[in-house]
């Protein structure tokens, strides 16, 4: 059985949260073991705030690369079915030939950093939606509050385990610190994951293009 994806308790809990639906959506529950959800747990939440806060300024670049790595190397030893890659600059982007689109068309999700409000913020990429992408966003908002501040995306609420949000690519691939836009091409970056036993091939992946 797989889980209803979840929100952040806190203003700073996005990264970890996000990375443990990636998993959610990606794996059965009952195939989840406690020492992946110990290793999220464990490395998030390391920037520390302006004030000397830990975890002030959420999760950073570092862990989420630590974090490909760690899960690569878990599921090497544990001959468990996940892939990581990590992907960072003018890499991620929303286009047909991007890396980010074709882990979404073979069934991956991607934890990407984007802005909410101009602040960072991570998100998780779980369906290509032709010029949209279906999204969960773990920071709960009511439905008043969302119009009022996205343009270019639209709310969902009855897709729990899939998303909440479908936002179009050409927001998302934005410059600017707009509301879900990716941002300056240096500060980009996507955690790229799989399972591997359920991952599309390349032929299955353009038949699943809506």
């Amino acid at each position: 059985m797989k889980n209803l994806l979840n929100y952040q308790s806190s203003e700073y809990d996005c990264g970890p949260v996000s990375l443990t639906n990636a998993l959610r959506f990606l794996f059965q529950r009952e195939e989840l073991a406690p020492d992946m959800l110990r290793a999220i747990s464990l490395y998030t939440l390391d920037a520390f705030g302006e004030e000397g806060l830990a975890g002030g300024r959420g999760t950073s670049r570092f862990a989420m690369q630590f974090l490909a790595n760690w899960f690569n190397q878990y599921g090497a030893c544990r001959n468990f079915p996940i892939e990581a890659q990590f992907a960072g600059g003018e890499l991620v982007f929303l286009s047909p030939a991007s890396a980010v689109t074709a882990c979404l068309q073979q069934g991956g999700a991607a934890v990407v950093r984007c802005y909410l409000e101009e602040d960072p913020h991570y998100v998780l990429l779980t369906a290509a939606l032709g010029d949209d992408v279906g999204l969960f966003d773990p920071y709960f908002m009511e439905r008043a509050e969302f119009d009022a501040l996205a343009s270019g995306a639209r709310f969902v609420a009855d897709q729990p385990r899939l998303m909440n949000r479908v936002v179009s690519a050409a927001r998302l691939n934005q410059t600017d610190t707009a509301h879900y836009a990716l941002g300056p091409l240096e500060a980009r970056e996507a955690l790229l994951l799989f399972n591997q036993r359920t991952r599309r091939t390349e032929a299955n992946a353009i038949e699943y293009m809506i």
